[in-house]
């Protein structure tokens, strides 16, 4: 995957999309290798997209983080941090996985489900 949207739209442009993307199915079209996470509502979308949200998901763009690294950097409580990534995680932006911290047990890498993140928000 190449790039997630995160936008805001109702239901009607939703299902037009979803539409959309069968007819191309059936054309036997290749997909862009993008994904499309709708709100309905920009406040909704914010609000689960916070600010320290947004920083977490940008902090794995660049390059996968464990779980104390992202403690250290973003200087948010260890809880919150775990608590962010799987709501994150649920929502597919990004994935996790378990590994190998020699004299430490495993540790969660973080990283993100794709390089660009594009955030549309319409009012109105």
């Amino acid at each position: 995957m190449n790039k997630v949207v995160i936008r805001t739209d109702d239901v009607d442009g939703f299902f037009e999309r979803a539409k959309d993307a069968a007819r191309r199915a059936d054309r036997g079209e290749a997909f862009d290798g993008k994904v499309t996470l709708s709100f309905e509502d920009p406040q909704r979308m914010f609000t689960v997209l916070s600010e320290e949200r947004r920083r977490l998901m940008s902090e794995v763009m660049h390059e996968p983080k464990t779980i104390n690294e992202l403690t250290n950097r973003l200087r948010r409580n260890r809880s919150a941090i775990t608590k962010d990534v799987g709501l994150l995680e649920k929502l597919g932006l990004i994935v996790s996985s378990r590994q190998s911290n020699p004299g430490h047990g495993i540790q969660k890498l973080v990283q993100s489900v794709a390089p660009k993140i594009e955030m549309v928000a319409t009012l109105g």
